[in-house]
């Protein structure tokens, strides 16, 4: 915090009034269900972004990422999307004066320890960061999941990625020692305690997407056409019995496969968590990464590694991909007395299973994206 005060001090000549806190997140089970109205549990990890910031009298704001010497800087006004990273703040920025909220320029240094391109959701994090600033710096109220939905319309509006609402909502919303579980169809969360005796191992592959827009979105897609052709509102609302009846192509039935079963793992996965049931737990992520390997075809080469790796390692209850695929993270249950261990050991039989270096990260479950005082 200290350094990221001194730096703003170097680029503004001038100390911040505030600073935010806001995790990345990684999600334990619930994967592509988010915008089919149906059940994650994520939870905010103890990598985050930092940002310090000062209101400013004009109608801008200024962003500097890092030891970047370069600032973003957005014009309040301006109607016209920006190129780079910093469509992200102007997105949140453009739908804060779309809906009639009080928008002030600022100043802001900003820090992540997040990995970029991770399935972490960095961009979330990013996103609600800002939208903490804005209210900050106009001394607005903050509602977290007003503000989450806020920043999920940015996303899909103005960067034009179709995402779902977890990310936004759990990197908002997070609860410290706590996995949340989130109704996607009325935002509704509950906590489910994380206790002593397991660890959350996040394992990064050392490979990155994009968020490959247009597979993410084909996903979507699809995902939607399969439930009209169910008859029901979204995925949320169908069963194997409608889609084993139904005529819908192969493609779509695949997806929606996935979709339905997902949804039973993400609810029994609450209550094999609740009752320490960690072997049934781990055994609902093993399927999961199965299922979106095999029907929603999210996995690619260095994931399914990563998965193979972990499960061969004692103590780990089970392990799957997290993120909305392709690349990036995957994340294993593990018994605490095991989990340095094993984190030395997946990191070592990965790197001999796979031309990439991997970053092997425990965290325990994070506070939402919130005010730090004083700074």
């Amino acid at each position: 915090m200290a350094q990221l005060q001194e730096l703003f001090v170097q680029r503004f000549d001038n100390a911040p009034v505030g600073s935010v806190i806001s995790p990345g997140r990684v999600n334990l089970i619930g994967e592509h269900t988010d915008y089919n109205d149906g059940f994650v549990s994520p939870m905010g990890i103890e990598r985050h972004i930092e940002m310090a910031f000062r209101p400013r009298e004009d109608r801008r704001a200024v962003l500097y990422t890092g030891a970047d010497p370069n600032p973003f800087v957005i014009d309040i006004d301006s109607v016209d999307p920006v190129h780079g990273w910093g469509i992200y703040p102007q997105g949140v920025i453009r739908h804060f004066a779309q809906d009639g909220l009080e928008v002030r320029g600022f100043d802001a240094v900003f820090s992540s320890t997040i990995p970029s391109g991770s399935g972490l959701s960095s961009s979330a994090a990013l996103e609600l960061a800002v939208a903490r600033t804005l209210t900050a710096v106009t001394e607005g109220e903050w509602d977290a999941t007003d503000m989450a939905l806020r920043c999920v319309r940015a996303e899909n509006e103005w960067v034009g990625v179709a995402c779902g609402v977890m990310d936004q909502l759990i990197c908002a919303t997070a609860v410290e020692r706590a996995v949340s579980r989130i109704d996607c169809a009325d935002y509704s969360t509950y906590p489910v305690e994380l206790p002593g005796g397991v660890v959350v191992l996040i394992l990064h592959s050392g490979t990155k997407r994009g968020l490959v827009d247009s597979e993410y979105n084909e996903r979507r897609s699809t995902c939607e056409r399969a439930s009209v052709e169910l008859g029901v509102k979204s995925l949320r609302y169908a069963t194997m019995d409608m889609l084993d009846a139904s005529g819908v192509d192969d493609l779509a039935r695949r997806r929606a496969r996935h979709v339905i079963s997902e949804n039973d793992r993400v609810l029994a996965w609450g209550r094999a968590a609740a009752s320490g049931d960690w072997s049934e737990a781990g055994r609902l992520m093993v399927a999961s990464h199965e299922s979106l390997r095999d029907d929603f075809e999210v996995s690619g080469p260095a994931l399914d590694v990563m998965v193979d790796v972990a499960l061969d390692v004692e103590g780990v209850h089970g392990a799957r991909l997290t993120g909305a695929g392709f690349a990036g993270a995957c994340v294993a249950l593990v018994a605490e007395e095991h989990a340095d261990k094993a984190a030395a050991t997946i990191d070592a039989a990965y790197r001999q299973r796979y031309d990439a270096v991997p970053q092997i990260i425990p965290s325990r479950p994070a506070k939402g994206t919130h005010l730090v005082d004083p700074i």
